[in-house]
Formats: structure tokens, C-alpha cells, sequence
């Protein structure tokens, strides 16, 4: 059952979601042994690299608490910088996961069945590391419980009409939902490893991780229906977190921000973020794991198609946002477009243009977008852009405002860089994690795709298997 196996494909029928015809107990098999073989040394080698890049992020967190806000590149009238930028880029990320979950499956889209779990998981990972930076960027960080609807005993009487406390609310109500999702779809996958595990420590963690699972019919019913209410609950929250995370800038009376086209145009902009982080994932967990024939090119092709949608979106929605700033007829709003292409952060500006309107184009042509190597490059591209998108919204807006008088250039240190090179580390330690211990594929999902769940199904005699 190796990658290259290949299937006869009649013409005009799609290809198979899982290929080399497995029956159940060699996808519970392969999917198990993934954690539960001892891992190799690239996997040591590349924990260790993380987990020192996550080491830095809490050193620069430490110092930023003990020197404060200054040792930033922020200045007047710069007062937002790398810390938002990367607040925003990681809740981008965090889209696609709850995305490929939770609309795809109301959608009965059964492709999702091979990357959702690692889509998800990367969800809660980054929303993680986007949690940190609201907490950290508000100078004062021994007071950021200011930020959390407490009681008003206190008398601290929390600002409700601050965006800092919708996105509180916002990202939190969304990392708890996203957890809640991804949790009950593992219940059934922590039960088979339960049932396999040899060793006693194991099979009493596993055995409590998944509530006494044993199969049964009603059980099924009721997994069912909560993975349902979950996926309805979860589906808002996609398009509803990103739109409060751009209101943090629409609310502003600032050219280049107070603008009604933010929400719209950040959600897309964050499902195709986070479809390329899944994109670059996918291709490094298949390759890891010789799952060529769970995450197919067929899987991958559809992602790249995902990309091309929301690349144009995005395309169109920096277009509109000219247009807007020409129609108004407000020279501010002119100018601060104007400036953004052709001013000092014009470097900034075409970079962006660069990855997050030309790079997609690739997708057109089929061969491109069924190349592995194309996909890769296109994918880390595409987040690069993603995140200058947010350096020129942020950074530009600010740099050049009302008075020209205070007008200031800005120039990231040491600590801005190392804060979020660390949080790609604690990003990629929790993701190492992961694979190591939970089932990177979901095993009843896949299953569930496969010839043999269909009641209709004729195969040969043995094609079946058994439950795994």
C-alpha cells in the first residue's frame, strides 16, 4: 500500500479520497503506528530547534516585561507594531482548520476527511500563539486582566467599547469552540489506541481521554449529533473572529483603516493564510509518514483551488480599497494609498502584491497545481505575503498621519524579530507534539469514506475487514 499504487480510474469519475484500496484495519493500522512506533531522530533534531526558537519567545517576553514596551521598535506616531502585525497574521492562520472541519462537513465535502485533524490541530496552535500578543502588547502586562469581563467588585469596570475587549472575546470564545470540535472527534481514535496500547500507564490516560468509548450504536448517535451542533456552532465563529479582529482597525478614524470593506476582506484574507499553512503542513506530514495514499494530490489540488478562490478575493479587495480612497474624494485616504505603493514602505507593498496576487495565479494551470515543489514554494509564499499584508496595513497607515511634522520611520529590534521568530517555535513544538502523540489522521473519518462503509457496497469477500 505504498505511494505508488495505482488504481484503475474509468473516465469521468473522480479519483478515489483514499487510494490503494485499504480495508479498516490496515487505515486503523497505518494511522496508529504512527504514534505509537518510538519516533526517530529528525523528530528529536526538530523538537529541539522549536523548542529552543519557543525558549526565546519566553526570554523576550521576560525582558519586554522587565525593560517594557521601549525596547520595541515602536515609536510617535508608530505605536502599533510587530506585536498586532502578528497578533492578526496567527488568528489568520487559524482559520482553515475550523473551516475544513466544520463548513466542508455541513457542506459534505468527504475530502476533508484526510486533513482535518492536523487542520484543526494547527487551529489551536496558532490561536495559542495569537493569544499571547494581546496580553503583551498593551505595555503593562501585570494589569492585562483589565482586558476580561470581571466581576465589578473590583471596580475595574472593563471598557466594552474597546476592540481589544471584543478581540478577548472574540479569539477566546473561538479557541474554546475550536478545542471542544477538534476533542470530540478524537474520542473514537483515543478509544482504537486505547484497545491497541500494551502498556498500562497508556491504556488508563487514553482510557480516560475517551470517556469510556466503546462503539456502541447510541454512542455513535450521540458522537454524532455533538460533532453536528459543534460543526453549526463553529461555523460563524469562522467568519465572525477575523471581522472583529479587522473592527480593531475599521472603528479608527485613521486613513487607510476606517474602511467598511475590512471584514470581508480579512476573513478571506485569513482562510487563504491559513489553507496555505495547511497546504505547507500536508505536504511535510505525507512525506514524513508515507500517507501518500490518504493525503492524495487529489486533496492537495483542491486546497490549491481553495487558494486560488480566496487569492483573488483578496486581489479584488486591494482594487476596491484604491477605488474607495479614489471615489471618496478624501486626499487623505488618496494620499495613504498613494503613498503605500510608491512611498517608503513601497518595498513592503509589492512584496505583498507579489505573493498574495501573482503566486496564486500559478494554480490555474493543472501541472502547477498538482506540483508538489510549486505547491510548497507557493504555499510559504503566500503566508509571507500574508503577513506583509498586515505589516503595510498596520505600519504604513501609522508611520505617515495627519501631521507631517510627526512623521517617523519604522524600524523593528532585536526583540520584535526574536518575539516572533519565538512564536513559530512554540507554533511548531506544539505541532511536534501532536504528531507524536494523537493520530495526525482522523482514523473513523477515513473510514468512513472508503468503498466498504457504503451499505451498498459489493466487493470481494475479504475487502471488508474488520473495525480496526
Amino acid at each position: 500500500m505504498g505511494s505508488k499504487t495505482e488504481i484503475f480510474q474509468p473516465p469521468g469519475e473522480e479519483a478515489p479520497l483514499i487510494a490503494g484500496n485499504p480495508d479498516f484495519h490496515a487505515v486503523t493500522d497505518k494511522i496508529s503506528r504512527i504514534s505509537e512506533r518510538k519516533v526517530g531522530r529528525l523528530w528529536y533534531i526538530g523538537i529541539s530547534i522549536s523548542g529552543s526558537l519557543a525558549v526565546l519567545l519566553f526570554v523576550s517576553i521576560a525582558y519586554l516585561v522587565w525593560e517594557g514596551i521601549g525596547v520595541w521598535g515602536v515609536n510617535n506616531p508608530v505605536g502599533w507594531g510587530w506585536a498586532i502585525i502578528n497578533f492578526v497574521f496567527w488568528v489568520g492562520i487559524g482559520h482553515a482548520g475550523t473551516l475544513i472541519s466544520a463548513i466542508l462537513f455541513l457542506l459534505r465535502q468527504r475530502w476533508r476527511t484526510s486533513i482535518n485533524r492536523f487542520a484543526e490541530a494547527m487551529t489551536l496552535m496558532a490561536v495559542t500563539c495569537a493569544l499571547i500578543f494581546p496580553g503583551i502588547h498593551v505595555g503593562r502586562i501585570w494589569i492585562a486582566y483589565f482586558m476580561f469581563p470581571l466581576p465589578n467588585q473590583m471596580e475595574i469596570w472593563p471598557n466594552f467599547r474597546s476592540p481589544l475587549l471584543w478581540d478577548v472575546f472574540a479569539v477566546g470564545t473561538y479557541f474554546t469552540a475550536s478545542l471542544l470540535f477538534w476533542y470530540v472527534g478524537l474520542i473514537p481514535d483515543l478509544a482504537t489506541l486505547r484497545d491497541r496500547a500494551k502498556q498500562k500507564f497508556k491504556k488508563i490516560i487514553l482510557g480516560a481521554l475517551s470517556l469510556g468509548w466503546r462503539g456502541g450504536n447510541r454512542q455513535w448517535k450521540h458522537y454524532e449529533l455533538a460533532y453536528l451542533i459543534l460543526a453549526g456552532i463553529s461555523t460563524p465563529l469562522v467568519l465572525s473572529v477575523h471581522s472583529v479582529v479587522s473592527t480593531d482597525f475599521a472603528v479608527s478614524i485613521l486613513p487607510g483603516w476606517h474602511t467598511t470593506i475590512f471584514p470581508p476582506y480579512f476573513v478571506a484574507g485569513a482562510i487563504f493564510s491559513g489553507f496555505a499553512m495547511v497546504m505547507t503542513l500536508s505536504i511535510f506530514v505525507r512525506k514524513a509518514f508515507n500517507l501518500e495514499d490518504y493525503i492524495t494530490i487529489s486533496h492537495l489540488e483542491k486546497i490549491n483551488k481553495v487558494m486560488l478562490l480566496t487569492g483573488m478575493m483578496v486581489g479584488y479587495g486591494y482594487s476596491v480599497e484604491f477605488f474607495i480612497a479614489w471615489y471618496s474624494g478624501n486626499i487623505y485616504e488618496v494620499f495613504t494609498f498613494v503613498n503605500r505603493a510608491v512611498g517608503p514602505y513601497a518595498w513592503g507593498y509589492w512584496t505583498m502584491i507579489c505573493c498574495n496576487v501573482l503566486v496564486p495565479q500559478l494554480f490555474w494551470f493543472k501541472k502547477l497545481r498538482t506540483s508538489i515543489p510549486v505547491m510548497l514554494v507557493a504555499s510559504i509564499l503566500i503566508n509571507v505575503g500574508m503577513w506583509f499584508e498586515r505589516f503595510v496595513i498596520v505600519v504604513s497607515s501609522l508611520a505617515n498621519d495627519f501631521l507631517p511634522s510627526s512623521w517617523a520611520y519604522y524600524k523593528p529590534t532585536f526583540w520584535d524579530i526574536s518575539t516572533f521568530v519565538g512564536s513559530f517555535g512554540l507554533f511548531f513544538t506544539l505541532m511536534l507534539l501532536f504528531v507524536r502523540f494523537v493520530p495526525v489522521i482522523a482514523i473513523s473519518e477515513v473510514k468512513g469514506v472508503l468503498p466498504q462503509a457504503d451499505p451498498h457496497h459489493h466487493g470481494d469477500a475479504g475487502e471488508g475487514g474488520s473495525n480496526g
